[in-house]
């Protein structure tokens, strides 16, 4: 805890972040307007009193609408990246461990979807797959296989030659067994590190595939829907776009800060250069 309060990164990453998770948690059970409910009297209320943030074209709370949004495109890059985080590491794991052909054809494959970009790799899935959230999860997971899997084979590669992995493989030890009781627990941090930032990213591509249409499909709210939905009415009525982006700005703005600060706390050469 203390050494969580000295890293101011990480101490404002982390409030942010719990302020965020929060409110998308509890949000939609607490608000007076279902984030569903239409309201053709109120169509297009600038905030008030009574609603926060306006309402939009259907008379719908957007206060409402971006914190069940919110939680929607959370738990969705949370789920694709927490996916492709577990692939990917087994994938690296264990192309450290056989080396030779196997890690060649495996970190080939890998090296293949790391080529794209990760919005147009999500988008040439979404097309392939079809639309849904489901898919977007999917297409989210396979976007962030590749850098996983390139940072747990180099991280078991470095911790290969040391003594106590290799005590392990005298005592006969498996190499599961090894993996995932002597190697995984030292490569944690900087993976935990990556889904943090990761799940920031993840909420940017769900955002931008539900822009375009591609992703989570009104009426269901997602960050990407209201922001698309704004859009379309943004000269008579801009607080629905702007306001939602400020949202997505904050939530991502304490994720990159809570994974900064991790980084920095994981990190021992980054604390000794940071002085006490």
């Amino acid at each position: 805890m203390g050494e969580i309060l000295r890293s101011r990164t990480l101490a404002l990453g982390l409030l942010i972040t719990l302020v965020v998770v929060l409110g998308i948690a509890i949000g939609p059970m607490v608000t007076p307007f279902p984030a569903e409910e239409m309201d053709f009297v109120n169509v297009l209320t600038p905030p008030d009193a009574t609603h926060w943030l306006g309402t939009d074209s259907y008379g719908r709370d957007v206060l409402s609408r971006i914190l069940s949004g919110g939680r929607i495109s959370f738990l969705v890059s949370f789920a694709g990246v927490l996916g492709g985080a577990a692939i990917g590491t087994a994938v690296g794991m264990t192309a450290a461990w056989r080396g030779g052909r196997w890690e060649a054809l495996l970190m080939a494959g890998c090296d293949l979807l790391f080529a794209f970009p990760s919005f147009v790799l999500a988008l040439f899935m979404m097309v392939v797959l079809g639309f849904g959230m489901q898919n977007v999860i999917l297409a989210i997971g396979l976007t962030y296989l590749p850098i996983f899997a390139r940072l747990a084979r180099n991280l078991t590669r470095m911790l290969m030659p040391e003594p106590y992995v290799q005590a392990a493989r005298l005592m006969g030890q498996g190499p599961v067994r090894i993996l995932v009781r002597e190697i995984l627990p030292n490569i944690l941090s900087p993976l935990m590190v990556q889904v943090s930032v990761g799940v920031a990213f993840g909420i940017v591509i769900e955002a931008g595939l539900s822009f375009l249409g591609l992703g989570v499909q009104p009426p269901t709210p997602s960050l990407g829907v209201i922001l698309a939905d704004g859009r379309e009415y943004f000269q008579s009525a801009p607080w629905v776009l702007t306001l939602t982006g400020l949202v997505v700005s904050v939530a991502l703005l304490g994720l990159n800060l809570l994974g900064d600060g991790l980084r920095d706390l994981a990190d021992p050469r980054l604390r000794r250069a940071a002085g006490p």
